[in-house]
């Protein structure tokens, strides 16, 4: 008669060699497909970013013109509802400049004495309002996709800012061999479902698409990065403080472990 050591011994071993045939199994049915839809997965681009490093830092005028192509090109179909517009002024906009930032979207506000919601401008205490009124509103005009939100969008993504560059600039006219498009849909190698079948059409087609005022000439790789500049902003607004406070923190450190290891050594060096 069996031990209950040894009952459970066997039954240990027997759940392990099922969960290795489960595994197998996974693998089989799953990992082949993974493995041919990565075959048109090329690698991110590698951008030179201001923001990358311990001692990266904002590129102020790039976020401006990033804001001006997200407002003209981006927020047709996706928000931006975790930014505020006084948080603008951290990119160098006046308090007037914000204010009439602000003042170009109309804020649903209310309820007023009759119980009902109305529209008024914005004010600098706003967050840029929703594009739609609910998701369906949203999937019904865009090919039953869901535009994303785009405050977090660059924390979001394995790859970042880079993702997204390469997902902006990497539409092709017509997908590879094998690959059959749905309706309406179109081919991006970089999509991050690996299928490379996007909704959403190319943004940023065009030189000028958007009109820089402080001379930038408005290429389409410039307009993309500008944007990509802004969305990093938009995700993490705090990074340099937090970078320049790792720093210091660094700093003690070093300096309080140097105190101590001499503190130990004249303490201790008498004791034999």
């Amino acid at each position: 008669m069996l031990s209950l050591f040894e009952f459970n011994i066997r039954g240990f071993i027997f759940l392990s060699m099922q969960v290795r045939k489960l595994l197998l199994i996974l693998f089989i049915f799953y990992g082949n497909t993974a493995f041919a839809s990565s075959e048109h997965t090329p690698e991110l681009k590698n951008v030179d970013w201001s923001f990358d490093g311990a001692q990266g830092t904002f590129d102020r005028q790039s976020i401006q013109r990033g804001l001006k192509v997200y407002k003209e090109v981006c927020s047709a179909c996706h928000s931006l509802k975790r930014i505020a517009f006084r948080n603008l002024t951290d990119l160098g906009f006046s308090e007037e400049e914000v204010k009439a930032i602000a003042a170009g979207y109309n804020i649903q506000d209310g309820p007023n004495q009759e119980g009902e919601m109305f529209e008024r401008p914005g004010r600098p205490s706003d967050y840029f309002p929703p594009i739609y009124p609910n998701e369906q509103a949203a999937r019904a005009v865009n090919n039953g996709a869901f535009p994303p939100d785009l405050s977090l969008m660059v924390k979001a993504r394995e790859g970042g800012a880079d993702y997204i560059y390469s997902l902006l600039t990497g539409y092709q006219s017509a997908p590879p061999k094998g690959v059959k498009l749905g309706e309406n849909m179109y081919y991006n190698p970089y999509f991050v479902n690996g299928s490379g079948q996007i909704a959403m059409p190319p943004p940023i087609t065009t030189d000028n698409q958007v009109e820089y005022t402080d001379g930038t000439i408005a290429t389409t790789a410039q307009m993309t990065k500008d944007v990509v500049n802004f969305l990093q902003w938009a995700s993490e607004p705090e990074m340099e403080e937090r970078k320049g406070l790792g720093i210091k923190v660094i700093i003690f450190t070093l300096v309080f472990t140097i105190l101590f290891y001499y503190a130990k050594k004249r303490i201790w060096r008498r004791v034999k």
